[in-house]
This record gives structure tokens, sequence and C-alpha cells, in this order.
């Protein structure tokens, strides 16, 4: 593969020791593998370093910390006659190549480009085997935007020591973030709660037992953190007693709605001594289309929501995972492709091995006639593929014990997502049941509805939860209800109304800040450690202050 013909080795560069290391067993003896620990060149801190009466020419240094690095590259580069730069597929990784090759002064003829998606046997070989040359047009990309940065944070920082702190820093990235945060907090603080308030009841089909007090009892009961029981123990109580809980939804034909407390108490007032029959039970099937492989923005907002990652977090434990990690006698093995993409394209061999993959372990009824093709957006760059796992037989309970917790977490969660976005589409069986009685302010109606996988492989239908979580005891009471052994009527437990506010604007999380920037500006990916930024911007400024995940930008008291 070398194109070295004098009996030197050829000089690799990666970005990290981790990525070297799982290269490193792919190539012959023909290569040494280095690493430049990401950027070796940047603007120095001191001083603006662009001409900007000279076609924004700027004056670049090797940073302060990397002079060993640079060194110890520069030594290797005497015994070798060609230099192969492995760095990342991004921008950044283009501009690292490139100021590389400013530094150990290899001639353009003896320079090789290598882009691979992931880091396997397969993709390096052919990546080497196939050179290219630096894209200039990726390089000035990062020039141009490392140059913004700078002008606008060189103009902007100055104010903030002024108005704010000392130290601060702001630039192209922390202005519209913390811009956003602004926004939103100040539409949260001018939006007035919507009060309203529910009537759920609790119902079982044991009509011999009462269970109302024991029903009282236990909800009502406080545990050391002063809070009630968890919506899990409420469920295990309900299958417990054969109960299950509906929600009013309708007075005669007018959709229940009361939005103050004097009215719900006349409701339950009228509904205290109401007879509850059945007055329908509903089924139905739903389908749901498999979501698209993960891009950037949807695995930071899914490990936010499911994991309770931090954007930061999630793109670490994501690189690590790409970069390579044990795996016993295999080595090192790099398990997912490239995660910095906004392209949902899937190459043919990976979507027929997953096909191959899911008709030997699930079945062909799993197994769609075609496969599923997902539209990336017009600005995603489509040489990019979306976020996969490099080899579909390696399952995350396999691999478990040669994971830390958070990567089994993560990459479970994306060889999850990849194998069901070229399944079928996931079919669900809706039960409705209406629990009707006549009262003093008209003819009352409850609903119950459950949601349950009709097929064995199946996630969760997007949009839509399952109202009713105590399935065990729902179904036995829809199974008994159809077979009309208890067609008199359920026997209704406990009412316990619930004030709720509405309100029509949520505090940003990292991961959903992320989201909506790079929805907002076409082509444009916030830089890693934004967040951070305005998090110190806003923390001395009115007291505002970002939290991710699930964070909410509140003020201090």
């Amino acid at each position: 593969m070398s194109k070295s013909g004098t009996g030197k080795k050829s000089l690799v560069i990666v970005e990290s020791p981790a990525k070297a290391k799982t290269i490193n067993k792919y190539l012959g003896s023909g290569y040494e593998v280095k690493a430049s620990m990401g950027h070796v060149r940047d603007l120095p801190s001191k001083g603006l370093n662009v001409d900007i009466e000279n076609d924004f020419a700027p004056t670049y240094a090797v940073m302060p910390g990397k002079k060993r690095t640079v060194t110890s590259l520069k030594a290797a580069a005497k015994n070798c006659d060609a230099l192969y730069l492995a760095t990342d597929l991004d921008r950044e990784g283009e501009a690292i190549a490139w100021h590389l090759t400013k530094l150990l002064g290899f001639s353009e003829e003896k320079t090789y480009r290598v882009i691979f998606n992931a880091i396997t046997e397969s993709a390096i070989k052919h990546a080497f085997a196939e050179p290219a040359k630096l894209d200039m047009d990726k390089v000035l990309a990062q020039q141009a935007r490392r140059i913004l940065d700078r002008i606008v944070g060189y103009q902007i920082s100055p104010l903030l020591w002024k108005k704010v702190a000392s130290g601060l820093s702001a630039g192209r990235v922390q202005s519209v973030a913390t811009k956003m945060i602004v926004e939103r907090e100040r539409q949260i603080r001018a939006f007035e709660p919507v009060e309203y308030w529910l009537i759920p009841a609790v119902f079982t089909t044991d009509l011999q037992a009462d269970y109302t007090k024991q029903w009282l009892d236990f909800i009502n009961t406080k545990r050391a953190n002063d809070k009630g029981p968890t919506l899990d123990e409420q469920n295990n109580w309900l299958t417990e007693h054969n109960a299950f809980k509906a929600e009013l939804y309708k007075i005669n034909d007018k959709k229940f709605h009361t939005p103050d407390k004097k009215a719900a108490e006349q409701t339950l007032n009228a509904l205290k001594e109401a007879e509850f029959k059945i007055a329908d039970v509903q089924k139905k099937q739903l389908t749901s289309r498999p979501s698209p492989p993960f891009i950037t923005s949807t695995l930071q907002q899914a490990a936010a929501n499911r994991l309770g990652f931090a954007a930061k977090r999630t793109m670490r434990v994501a690189q690590q995972l790409y970069e390579g990690i044990d795996v016993g006698s295999m080595g090192s093995l790099g398990l997912i492709t490239y995660m910095r993409t906004d392209s949902t394209h899937l190459s043919a061999e990976a979507v027929s091995e997953t096909r191959n993959y899911i008709k030997r372990k699930m079945g062909a009824d799993y197994l769609p006639a075609k496969a599923n093709v997902y539209a990336s957006k017009k600005s995603a760059q489509q040489a990019h593929e979306a976020i996969r796992p490099t080899d579909i037989d390696m399952a995350p309970d396999e691999l478990k014990t040669f994971l830390t917790e958070e990567q089994y977490k993560l990459y479970d969660l994306i060889w999850r997502k990849f194998v069901s976005c070229q399944m079928t589409a996931a079919r669900w069986d809706i039960t409705n049941l209406d629990i009707a009685a006549q009262t003093s302010i008209g003819n009352c109606h409850y609903r119950a509805t459950g949601t349950a996988a009709a097929t064995i492989y199946a996630p969760r239908p997007k949009n839509r939860r399952c109202r009713h979580k105590s399935r065990a005891a729902f179904y036995q009471a829809a199974r008994t209800l159809q077979r009309g052994l208890a067609r008199q009527g359920p026997r209704k437990r406990g009412y316990r109304p619930a004030e709720h506010l509405r309100y029509d604007y949520q505090h940003y999380s990292g991961a959903r800040l992320c989201r909506t920037i790079k929805e907002a500006v076409l082509c444009y990916r916030p830089r890693r450690g934004c967040y951070g930024q305005a998090q110190r911007i806003l923390s001395k400024y009115n007291g505002y202050r970002i939290y991710a995940p699930g964070g909410r930008a509140v003020r201090q008291d």
C-alpha cells in the first residue's frame, strides 16, 4: 500500500493516540503511525493576528504545549519519505492536515490524504490503496470560520469584560447561543401559565373487594424525599390489584375542561355516587415507520432524553467508540462510524449486512421487501454516512464486558437505532375503554387507553406515549370486559383531582440548543464547548444559567 519506493517507512499522522493504536495494527511494517493530539497550529492568543487590510491574511504559530509534539513529528519525518495524513474527515481534520504539511516540509508529490468513515481493516486498507490530495476548499472554509471567530470575539470580548466580568470570551457561536437562551427566557417569563384540572379515577374489575381506602392511603404516602410513590410504584400497585387509571374526558358531548379548583370540586361531587358501566371497547392498529439512523444532532438529543447525557459527554463517548476500544483477543476496534455528520446516507454494504442480520436473527417477517432509504437535507455532506455500528454482528451485550457503562449505553442506543431503521414498520394494538355514568351534571365519560406492541421487535411509536402504564392490569381488564363477564361495569375505587399548569415554552437543554442552532442556520455546526461558554457568560449576567441535559436557564435567587 505504501507509495514509498526507497525502502524507508511512510509517516502516518492521526489526531489521537487511541486512533493511532487501532490503525497501526492494520498497516504493515512500512508505516510509522503518530498522533498530532489535535491542532498543532493556530492564531496566537495575544493580538488579532488577522490582517484585515490585506485580504484577511492570518498569522499562525505553533500552539503552546504542542512544541514537544511538533518536535517529535519532525524527528519521525526525517526517517520517512512519504506523509499520509489520516486526520478526521471534516473541515477541522482537513485544516489540521494542512497545518502539518506546512510544518513538516514534505513535497506535494510525497504528501497524501487518506479519508475513512470507520476505523475497520477494510476501510483503512481501501483508503490507503487509493489516497487523495488535500481538499483546499475545506481548508479555506475552516480558515474562514476561524478568522471570523477571532474577529468577532476580539471585538465583543472586551465588552463582556467591561459589562459582565473579566476573563470571559465571546464569538460567533457563543453570541448566537447566548441570544437564543436570553430570548427563550424572556418568552417564558412573559407567558402566563394556564391553569387546568384533571379528575382521574381508578377502576377495577374485582367487584367483590373495595380498595378505595388502600389506594388513597398508598397514593398519599410520603417518602424520605417528601414525594409520593413513583409512577413505577403506582403501576405495580395497580397491577397487583387488577386496577387501572382512566381520565374524565367528556361530559355529555362536550370535551371536559375545568379551569379552576371550584369547578373541579363541583364535578367531583357529582361523580362520587355515580354507577359506571362500560360504554364501549374499541381496538385498532397503528403502524409507525422506522425513524432514520442517527446524525450528530439527533444522537445528542436522544442521548439527553434517554440516557441523561449532556451533548459534550455524548460526543466524548462517541469519539472513544469511533477511535477504538480494546476488545480482548481482537485488539482495538473502532465500533462506530464517524460521529460528526449531518447525513442519513448509508453505504450499500452496511445496509446489505444489516438486512442479512435481521433476516437471520429476527425472521423474514421483520425484513421489508426493499431497503429503507432516508433522504438527507440538501445541506448535508453526502460523502459522510449516518452514525452506525461498523460491524452489525457486534451486538451490545456481546461487548458489554469490554465497555464502560457510558460506552455500553451509547453503543446500545446507536446499534438499536441502526438495526431498527432497516426493519418493517412496527404495529401497535391500541385499546380504548369508555366508561360512562349518568350524573347530576350529565353523562360523564371516562377513557383509558392502552398501547401494546403487536410485533416482538418494535420501538416506541414517535410522538405517542402509552397513557396507560399498568399494562398487565389494563389488558386483563380489557379481556374480561370483552368476554362480557363484567358488562355490569367496573367499580370505581377513588378520585384524585390534580391541578396542572400549561406552559408554551420550555428551557433549552444542551442537546436541544445544539439542534435548534443547527436547524436555524444551514450548514452550521455549533463548536464544541459553546454551551459552557454561554453558561459562563449568562451566570454572571442577571443570574441566568444554562443546565444540560434536560436543563433549564433559570434566574438565580
